[in-house]
């Protein structure tokens, strides 16, 4: 019998040090289980990266899509915006993209091109004159429609944001003519539409990174560029480059883009929320855009050292002849038919 006691006294002294040690070793093993925050674990990130000021229509429209998303969601998914190239720049950022490095990225058009050619539409000089006709286009059939190609190169096309009209910023004289432009270094995006556009003016294309911009325009390196106002004003391109002239000849506007492997990773209800969320900040964005570069307008028209010009409706008559070649060599070389269906769209 003594025997038998013995024994239990000696397995419940060793029981006892093995729980001991277990605490010892993992300290964590015999809590109880905190579920709010295993829900906290179970929180989705996106990384969310673009090159632009947070002051900006696109800067705007992410913070408010990542506000939106994380309403929608009831928190499972919080979305970390990265501005101003504070990660990748515009050269980059396809790539990380890809890479599943970052979860989104909003490029222009204009950086997609290579990738999708038949993007170079969007390029075009000329081919919107309102905002209206921007918002039709890129939030209807057509904008959906370019969107699926993106299917191809395995990323996920979620909406088309608006920045407005581009202007011309220039150093050392107004752009009030084609003519102006001959021999002058003219920065570009890497589209081949947009090079061509101004080497039919008679100037040389100059492809530098958005990051890099104010930099190179600073050392003279570049004597002008194409921008919206918003751009212009939140960079201080205006202080190196005081001749600005209004003749919005081409749209500036942004893909949002997201990991297509990271989009299919997400359950259903959460990619609903994803859709929503994006649709509105979406509305909400051709809204901010038009706003801002209204206000940013008022405040070059107030500063005695810019000087604010409007390219004349004759002038813009000629430039949009001289730009006639870009229009046929797109019908030709890129797509027949999808200019044809654009101009519907836009006179429906």
């Amino acid at each position: 019998m003594k025997v038998y006691i013995t024994t239990a006294i000696l397995t419940i002294v060793l029981l006892l040090g093995a729980i001991c040690y277990r605490q010892q070793v993992w300290p964590n093993a015999m809590l109880p289980v905190d579920e709010e925050q295993q829900g906290l674990n179970k929180q989705i990130v996106i990384n969310f990266s673009h090159v632009v000021a947070e002051d900006t229509p696109k800067g705007q429209a992410a913070i408010k899509f990542a506000e939106i998303l994380e309403q929608k969601s009831n928190g499972r998914i919080h979305v970390v915006i990265y501005p101003n190239g504070m990660l990748y720049n515009d050269n980059n950022e396809l790539k990380a993209l890809q890479n599943n490095d970052v979860q989104m990225i909003a490029p222009t058009f204009s950086k997609m091109t290579k990738t999708i050619p038949t993007w170079e539409i969007l390029d075009l000089p000329y081919l919107f004159h309102t905002d209206e006709e921007v918002k039709d286009v890129l939030n209807g059939r057509i904008g959906e429609q370019l969107l699926n190609q993106l299917n191809r190169v395995n990323i996920k096309g979620l909406a088309f944001w608006n920045n407005g009209f581009k202007q011309m910023s220039s150093e050392k004289k107004p752009l009030l003519k084609w003519e102006d432009f001959k021999n002058l270094k003219v920065r570009t995006m890497p589209s081949h539409v947009l090079q061509s556009q101004f080497e039919l003016l008679g100037a040389s294309s100059i492809n530098t990174s958005f990051d890099e911009l104010y930099t190179e325009v600073e050392k003279h390196k570049i004597d002008a560029q194409e921008n919206t106002l918003s751009n212009i004003y939140s960079k201080g391109f205006y202080k190196v480059q005081n001749h600005i002239t209004l003749t919005n000849h081409g749209l500036l506007g942004y893909a949002v883009l997201m990991n297509e492997d990271f989009w299919n990773s997400l359950p259903q209800d959460l990619q609903d929320d994803v859709v929503e969320a994006m649709q509105e900040a979406t509305e909400w964005n051709f809204q901010i855009a038009k706003k801002l570069n209204q206000q940013d307008l008022e405040k070059l028209k107030k500063d005695p050292n810019i000087d604010l010009n409007t390219l004349s409706v004759a002038e813009q008559k000629k430039w949009e002849k001289k730009f006639k070649p870009l229009y046929s060599s797109y019908e030709k070389n890129i797509n027949s038919t999808f200019l044809e269906e654009i101009r519907s769209e836009i006179h429906h």
